[in-house]
Formats: C-alpha cells, sequence, structure tokens
C-alpha cells in the first residue's frame, strides 16, 4: 500500500462554477476524447450503438431541479470527477501501490501496469470518482490532464486539463489551490467555494461555486399571454398600409 506524501509542493485541482455550467457535457466529450487518445489503454466502450450502450468516463455531469426556500425552482447542473483529495483513502487501500499522489503537484494518479483491477479504490472512495475500465481491466481516474498541463509543445493556452479548456461557458477554472495569491484561491475566497462533502475527511482539493440566487417571482405569471393578447387593435406602418391598401382592391 502507498503512504501520503507529508507535503506537496503544490496543489493542482479544479474551480467549478455551479452558476455558470449550463449542463451542456463539452466538459464531458473532450474528456473522452482526450484522454481515449493520450491513455496507456483507450476509454472503453462496450455495445455503444447497441440497447444497452455503456462506458468509461473520468467526467461525468449530472442535472439536479432544487427548490430553495424563498424563489422558483432552479436546474443545477454537478460536473463530477476526481477531486485530488489531500488524504486520498484511493491511495492507502490500494494493496499494489498503484494509486499514488504526487509529491510535486498533488495529482492522483493510477499506474496501470500495477493496477489488478480489484476496485478497492473505487470501493473507498466516497465520491464515485473512479471506473473500471472492462476492456483493459484497470481503473480509471481523471488525471487533470497531466500529459497537457506540462507538455511544452502545446501553446501556452492549451496547457490546461482538457475540460477547462473546452467549457463554453467558463465555469471550469485550473490552478494551484495551495497559492492563497493564485487565480482560482481568490476565486474560491471571493465567492465562498466549498467542499463536496467535507464530513468525510478526505480534503478534496477541488472547489465548488454556489449558484447564486434566483430572482424570486411577484404574484402569479400567465406564461401564454404574451401568445393570446393582441399587440394591437389595427395593423400599423407598413404592414398597415398594405393591409389598408389589399383592402381596397
Amino acid at each position: 500500500m502507498t503512504d501520503h506524501p507529508d507535503h506537496t509542493h503544490k496543489q493542482l485541482g479544479l474551480v467549478i462554477d455551479l452558476d455558470t455550467c449550463v449542463g451542456c457535457h463539452a466538459c464531458v466529450v473532450a474528456c473522452k476524447g482526450w484522454n481515449t487518445q493520450s491513455q496507456p489503454s483507450p476509454l472503453s466502450d462496450q455495445d455503444p450503438y447497441g440497447a444497452d450502450p455503456s462506458g468509461t468516463f473520468l467526467n461525468r455531469v449530472h442535472s439536479y431541479e432544487v427548490t430553495p426556500e424563498a424563489g422558483p425552482a432552479q436546474l443545477v447542473h454537478f460536473p463530477k470527477s476526481c477531486l485530488h483529495c489531500a488524504d486520498a483513502p484511493c491511495v492507502t487501500v490500494c494493496p499494489t501501490g498503484a494509486s499514488y499522489k504526487r509529491v510535486e503537484d498533488g495529482i492522483v494518479l493510477v499506474n496501470e501496469s500495477d493496477c489488478i483491477g480489484c476496485g478497492l479504490c473505487a470501493w473507498a472512495c466516497p465520491y464515485g470518482a473512479r471506473e473500471m475500465d472492462p476492456a483493459a481491466g484497470v481503473m480509471k481516474k481523471c488525471t487533470l490532464c497531466v500529459d497537457r498541463i506540462y507538455n511544452e509543445t502545446l501553446p501556452e493556452e492549451d496547457r490546461e486539463p482538457a475540460c477547462v479548456r473546452t467549457c463554453p461557458a467558463g465555469a471550469r477554472h485550473f490552478g494551484d489551490l495551495a497559492d492563497p495569491e493564485s487565480e482560482v484561491s481568490l476565486l474560491v475566497e471571493e465567492r465562498g467555494g466549498i467542499e463536496l462533502m467535507p464530513e468525510q475527511g478526505t480534503k478534496p482539493v477541488n472547489r465548488y461555486l454556489p449558484p447564486r440566487p434566483r430572482d424570486a417571482w411577484q404574484g402569479e405569471v400567465d406564461v401564454l399571454a404574451p401568445f393570446l393578447e393582441p399587440v394591437a387593435e389595427e395593423p400599423r406602418g407598413l404592414l398597415g398600409w398594405i393591409d389598408r391598401t389589399l383592402a381596397r382592391l
């Protein structure tokens, strides 16, 4: 089994804005595409065009209807992937040491050549962030696109996780959460970023920015009213002139 490092030089992670995420799943597609072509073994799919398709995904988006105490119900889109916990139980439970946390940046990875596919790490993870790839027989998880963020052959603007680079709404942010002056740390402080399930004691690095409250409706609103009431009693402008001219014919 593997112990956690006493200290990591950085804590690279994601900050996800639940107020901005529109649930388009662009991050899911980008993650699947990049990690399928860059992993030692691709993220497989089983019967993708059949009656019961399934596949391995490192990032998923769940949608929930939330009804606050005051105001209308709202739809919240909740992206979920590995949170690269400081006290990751998936690391300490691994019997072969395949799961480990890097000292240099705090990223939790899996050495696929050492993974025996026992599934203990998936059992230990309280977030359901690990997936067994049936084709490869090993555990897969988010790597924060470690092969992108340090790749000097890529343009500097592309040296971030594929999900962050792709998000059309700008809901995903990447950086060092151990640095209190980093952009992501300042964003968490400004918006009151929260940990996911802190009671588990895993100390997740990733943070979520809560959705802002929506404006409350005042009184009852008839959504069909604009379509039922006439805009004008008599046609005006060019259309009115055409209507009057045709009426004389």
